[in-house]
């Protein structure tokens, strides 16, 4: 069983920046794809970026891309997302995720470990 806890949400000006964390417990996540989902007030989750088991491999939504940066530190169990010139389209809960498998997925159903989530607001 893997816990997720994010960190590192809050409120930011548009053109600012923040960094998440995503700290695991309960197993070593080195062997975990990992990804980051969000989800805005009455829409769907979606996916933001994911990273294979090494840091070798990731992948990004179009709407982030050259924006933010995903990134994990095997050592520390922990996953990051930072994020750059931020738009108040942004704006969400932000969810990290463990994969059971080495290589990264966008669709929600391939992670089965996920946190509770942290708050992101841009305002304009």
């Amino acid at each position: 069983q893997v816990q997720l806890v994010e960190s590192g949400g809050g409120l930011v000006q548009a053109g600012g920046s923040l960094r998440l964390s995503c700290a695991a417990s309960g197993r070593t996540i080195s062997s975990y794809a990992m990804g980051w989902f969000r989800q805005a007030p009455g829409k769907e989750r979606e996916f933001v970026a994911a990273i294979n088991w090494s840091g070798g491999s990731t992948n990004y939504a179009d709407s982030v891309k050259g924006r933010f940066t995903i990134s994990r530190d095997n050592a520390k169990n922990t996953v990051y997302l930072q994020m750059n010139s931020l738009k108040p389209e942004d704006t969400a809960v932000y969810y990290c995720a463990a994969r059971s498998g080495s290589s990264w997925q966008k669709a929600i159903y391939e992670y089965a470990y996920w946190g509770q989530g942290t708050q992101v607001t841009v305002s304009s």
